[in-house]
Formats: structure tokens, C-alpha cells, sequence
């Protein structure tokens, strides 16, 4: 799902309707949101950057009207709402995909990454960037071998080889939060 979606089919209620005081929440999303956001196939994006444009559509595929926003203020959304159930959230920038430039990885930095760090710091959330240290564990492995033994199907999911490194980047992530209680849970 997108950060648009997650909330327009419903499911944010069903993850904030459960959320109690203390509890973490990690939230991340990025890569389906740059799909387009309104066409007969997923009808799933959002509009690009941090700021309050809108646009009204008239959904094709869910044929409701629907005001889209921009990707920040639906991670800001998640940030304040889960703030007002006394919880704890945790904004993560997506993980790299297993695109290639030059033998590097191309790096999310300029745009959902970025927009997740400064959605994160405006709402005064955790951050941790996964698109960095993910971006660096996969060129000091290697595009062959990133390629051929972390992605089966496509450039964006994993096999579970993949998965575990991405894991372990959460845990590494956490271990750099200030102030995070989550990190006495975690093997040395």
C-alpha cells in the first residue's frame, strides 16, 4: 500500500484503533506512493514533497471522489495521530530498490527519504534511514552479487536473504535513536 491507500481502504484504523500508550510504531512507505494517482491500474500515489497541496480526483478504479495529498503530510498524519494515542512513532525512509548507476546504488536522498526525514523532524518523530544504511551494506557488497543473490523477482522486494539485511538495518537503525527504550531489546 501507499501512504494514501493505508489510510483510504481503511486500514490505519484498524492499526490506530489497536495502538496504546508506549507502543512503537514504525512507519514507512514510499515506493508505491510514487505510482500514479489516478489511473485504471492501482490509482495509488501521492503527490510529491512535504507541503499542504492537494488535489481532488475522481477515483477511477474505487470510483469515489477523494482529496489527495502530498506523501509528507500522510507521514505527518500517522506521526500526530499516533502521538495522540500516547504512542511512540518511528518514521523510516524506504529501502533502496536494486537500481544501479555506475557501478552505485541509486539512492531515495532527494526525494521520498528525504521527505520522510523531514516529515519525521517537523513532527518531531524518530527517524531512521534505512535508503542510507542499506544503501551502503549493498555497494560494499556489490551490484552482482545484491542482484543476483538479495532480489528474485523484481528490483523492489527482496528474497529472504535481502530481508535479513534489511532486518538487521532496522536493528542498526535503532541502536543510533537517542532516547529510544527499544534499544535493550536488541542482541548485542
Amino acid at each position: 500500500r501507499s501512504s494514501r491507500t493505508f489510510i483510504s481502504e481503511g486500514l490505519w484504523d484498524k492499526v490506530l484503533a489497536n495502538l496504546k500508550p508506549d507502543d512503537y510504531l514504525f512507519i514507512q512507505f514510499g515506493h508505491n506512493d510514487s505510482s500514479p494517482v489516478n489511473d485504471n491500474s492501482r490509482a495509488r500515489g501521492t503527490l510529491k514533497g512535504n507541503g499542504e497541496e492537494t488535489k481532488e480526483i475522481d477515483n477511477i478504479l474505487t470510483k469515489k471522489h477523494e482529496i489527495v495529498h502530498t506523501y509528507g503530510w500522510y507521514i505527518m498524519k500517522y506521526i500526530s495521530d499516533a502521538k495522540a494515542k500516547g504512542a511512540i512513532p518511528v518514521v523510516c525512509s524506504p529501502v533502496p530498490r536494486n537500481i544501479w548507476e555506475n557501478g552505485m546504488v541509486a539512492w531515495a536522498s532527494d526525494d521520498y527519504g528525504k521527505w520522510a526525514r523531514e516529515a519525521a523532524k517537523e513532527g518531531k518523530a524518530h527517524f531512521i534511514d534505512l535508503n542510507e544504511i542499506i544503501a551502503r551494506k549493498y555497494e560494499s557488497i556489490g551490484q552482482e552479487e545484491v542482484t543476483t543473490k538479495l532480489f528474485v523477482t523484481d528490483h523492489t522486494h527482496t528474497n529472504e536473504a535481502g530481508a535479513i539485511i534489511n532486518a538487521g538495518a532496522v536493528a542498526e537503525g535503532i541502536r543510533q535513536l537517542k532516547g529510544c527504550k527499544l534499544k535493550k531489546y536488541l542482541i548485542p
